[in-house]
């Protein structure tokens, strides 16, 4: 059964515009880094799908040395992101009305980028497509991996 030129013609036009509504091409420079996996791009505040990463007020410790693991993971996200464009595909909201998004720099995952440096936890919860960034992460004891933590969201649930 083929499609009429109609068909073929709206097909295309909704898959576009729901293209241009989930797609975000946004320049660093309207950016601000709020915490490891979240940001705000225009005052839209974007939470990164499938990671977590440890909150601001959060430490690890290393041979014994407190390592505020919270701040390094936003560091290594500014780092990152530096003055390189910022894209992100939209997943929905969650319960806090935040938008989901995975974010790109030169067509690299942050998520991934995070959770591969050892910053950030494939979030299984609600999803699994960080869980190989995360089993490199730790087999090489990369970033919290190579110290005491606590995972974020115990750590949010006992403090």
């Amino acid at each position: 059964m083929y499609l009429s030129k109609k068909k073929v013609i709206l097909v295309i036009s909704v898959s576009a515009l729901v293209f241009f509504l989930t797609y975000t091409d946004v320049k660093s420079q309207n950016l601000k880094i709020t915490d490891g996996d979240t940001i705000k791009i225009n005052g839209e505040k974007i939470r990164f799908s499938g990671i977590d990463t440890p909150e601001l007020k959060q430490t690890c410790l290393k041979e014994d040395v407190k390592n505020f693991c919270g701040k390094e993971a936003k560091q290594i996200l500014i780092d990152k992101i530096a003055d390189n464009k910022v894209t992100c595909v939209r997943e929905g909201k969650d319960r806090y009305k935040r938008t989901l998004a995975e974010c790109f720099v030169n067509d690299e995952s942050l998520s991934s980028y995070l959770v591969r440096s050892g910053y950030a936890f494939a979030y299984r919860k609600y999803s699994k497509k960080f869980i190989i960034d995360e089993d490199y992460a730790r087999a090489n004891k990369l970033g919290m991996w190579s110290m005491e933590f606590e995972y974020p969201w115990h750590f949010r649930r006992n403090n």
